[in-house]
């Protein structure tokens, strides 16, 4: 099965959306191993609400934490403790499956273990989302390094928010993953919206 984990540079910049286009696009399955914040809802329910194709598959999260906070903390807070051996993977039909990561590749689980270490536990390739603002090249460049320092195959970048020619040219000159595509700030977010951004990412 073709795994793809969808990472950011920090946190809300833009992952689910990101991740219910290349669901959308792949007709894949989508899996959020840990979820944080869950008393407002969860990232799951809203890629549901976003996805127009049938084919889709929507898997229980590992970790369901209500508070808003670095899993860590989250767990800490509810008297529970993340191992990685209790995140498995579902079991599916559909040889596609995008899995949502929280926060950045650095976030930490619990005393040992960070989101990379899920990207490594099961092999994944990663896309990495990028928004722009203040500290984004610092934050890409970093998180672009670390991931070629654990040897992960990245097979993208995507630019999401608001366009900033300065900020994006750096760092694509200063990295040489691809450049997989851009999502534009929109007013509102859509299963439209969604499938319309899909098709540019159905041979990713």
């Amino acid at each position: 099965m073709r795994k793809i984990f969808v990472t950011g540079i920090g946190t809300d910049v833009g992952k689910t959306v990101v991740s219910s286009v290349l669901v959308e696009a792949l007709k894949a399955d989508y899996w959020k191993p840990i979820q944080t914040g869950s008393f407002y809802g969860t990232d799951s329910e809203k890629v549901q609400k976003l996805i127009s194709n049938d084919k889709s598959q929507f898997h229980k999260e590992a970790f369901l934490l209500e508070k808003y906070m670095s899993p860590h903390a989250a767990a800490e807070s509810e008297g529970i403790e993340i191992k990685l051996d209790d995140i498995k993977l579902p079991e599916t039909s559909n040889d596609k499956m995008i899995i949502e990561g929280v926060g950045g590749i650095m976030v930490p689980l619990n005393k040992d273990h960070f989101v990379l270490d899920i990207i490594k536990k099961f092999d994944c390739e990663v896309i990495l989302v990028i928004q722009n603002y203040l500290g984004s090249i610092n934050h890409t460049l970093l998180s672009l390094e670390v991931l070629k320092y654990h040897k992960i195959n990245v097979i993208g970048k995507i630019f999401n928010g608001p366009r900033h020619k300065l900020s994006e040219d750096i760092i694509l000159h200063h990295s040489n993953y691809k450049f997989a595509g851009q999502i534009n700030k929109e007013t509102q977010i859509t299963p439209e919206i969604i499938s319309r951004y899909a098709e540019q990412f159905k041979s990713i």
